[in-house]
């Protein structure tokens, strides 16, 4: 899940893109932290904005996998069941979900598009 501690990613350019990210996507953000922590957690925890961007490219990442445009790994099948269940916690129907995993998978691309063009 620490999908931004790779070497694909530098920090300057991580912490520029999520900050341009996050002026325009502050309800998505919100949103999403507040069904991936709880409050305490998300007032302790100085780097929930990294934590929930991290969530969504691991998201983005696994939706490949389900599409068919990456194999499949030993850990896919928990990988994809974990956040699952991270995001239909207290949902009570399937479109709540799968309004999650788009804000997930918009967030991650946006991200993606914010940082390649930094230079």
């Amino acid at each position: 899940m620490y999908m931004l501690n790779t070497e694909e990613y530098k920090a300057e350019k991580i912490k520029q893109a999520l900050d341009m990210l996050y002026v325009d996507r502050v309800s998505e953000f919100r949103e999403l932290s507040l069904v991936l922590l709880t409050e305490k957690a998300l007032q302790s925890m100085p780097h929930w904005k990294e934590f929930v961007l991290n969530f969504c490219l691991d998201v983005e990442e696994a939706f490949k996998t389900w599409t068919g445009k990456s194999n499949l790994s030993v850990k896919s099948p928990q990988k994809a069941l974990t956040l699952l269940r991270q995001l239909a916690h207290d949902k009570t129907h399937m479109n709540q979900l799968t309004h999650m995993l788009n804000l997930s998978c918009t967030i991650s691309i946006e991200f993606k598009e914010l940082y390649s063009r930094l230079k």
